[in-house]
């Protein structure tokens, strides 16, 4: 949003849902979009940068705190950050080994990362919509979302990351002959069966990315939709103001629920499906 702009709700919200785009330009030449309408004709090849950037950002904190508790622990009274750490760690450690049996140490410190590193990039979207778009304007820079998992490259690339871990411990478990044929003969053992069982496996197999990415994405678009209307009430008077900042503190506090249960659930069914992925026996 430039300043000095006056905007209508519709332009106002399309802003506020544009993300800083860097891409070929209908010219041929290559640059930042300056328009919504410019950023969806960039296509495909096209990078937003302040999804790439906030995520980015969040997991180098992520990866400070807990190095800086790690070096600073102590056997005594822990400080209040190692207490907070130590807390997150035994949750996640508990929750892991409840679902996943079978011996991997990877598992563990994956879905501890995966809740974090979410969480972190959920709770952005707690920042007021206006406060962080308005100083980036009045640096020249006229996009930006600084709620990565609102962005679908962002939510489905970390599912796709999954979903590559998942083909991989499947065949490396179970062989590749094995996992043909666990998408084969099953839910049917005929081998007439084959055709359709191999569909729906592979239905099943595809939608465990897609239910990842999308379920955080979903979830997190329609939380950041909601604020930017909010947002909307306190143009409309005195009254709307006022309700607008009841809404806002009621739809903060429930927020912060639907973003630690989305980081969690991210986590949980990456181990369920990676539980199932060393799962040998049969069914």
């Amino acid at each position: 949003m430039a300043s000095g702009e006056t905007q209508t709700s519709v332009e106002y919200i399309r802003h506020h849902l544009t993300n800083l785009t860097y891409g070929q330009h209908p010219d041929g030449t290559w640059g930042f979009a300056h328009s919504a309408e410019e950023a969806q004709a960039m296509g495909f090849w096209s990078i937003h940068v302040d999804s790439m950037g906030w995520s980015i950002g969040l997991g180098l904190i992520f990866l400070y705190l807990f190095r800086r508790a790690a070096k600073r622990a102590t056997a005594g009274v822990p400080g209040g950050l190692q207490n907070f750490v130590e807390i997150i760690v035994d949750f996640i450690d508990d929750t892991t080994q409840s679902i996943f049996n079978h011996k991997n140490d990877l598992v563990a410190p994956l879905a501890l990362t995966i809740f974090v590193w979410v969480f972190l990039m959920n709770l952005m979207d707690l920042v007021p919509v206006d406060w962080i778009p308005m100083l980036s304007a009045s640096l020249g820079v006229h996009y930006m979302k600084i709620v990565p998992t609102t962005d679908p490259n962002i939510t489905m690339s970390m599912a796709l990351s999954v979903f590559g871990l998942i083909l991989y411990y499947s065949v490396a478990r179970k062989g590749l002959i094995g996992f043909l044929a666990e998408l084969s003969l099953h839910p049917f053992p005929s081998k007439l069966a084959i055709p359709i069982n191999f569909v729906l496996e592979m239905v099943t197999l595809i939608a465990k990315p897609l239910s990842l990415g999308l379920r955080l994405f979903g979830n997190l678009y329609a939380g950041e939709m909601i604020f930017v209307l909010i947002a909307l009430m306190f143009t409309g008077g005195i009254v709307f103001a006022l309700a607008g900042g009841v809404f806002q503190w009621v739809w903060a506090a429930f927020h912060l629920i639907v973003i630690t249960l989305q980081a969690f659930v991210f986590a949980v069914l990456t181990v369920v499906y990676l539980a199932q992925a060393h799962d040998t026996e049969e069914h």
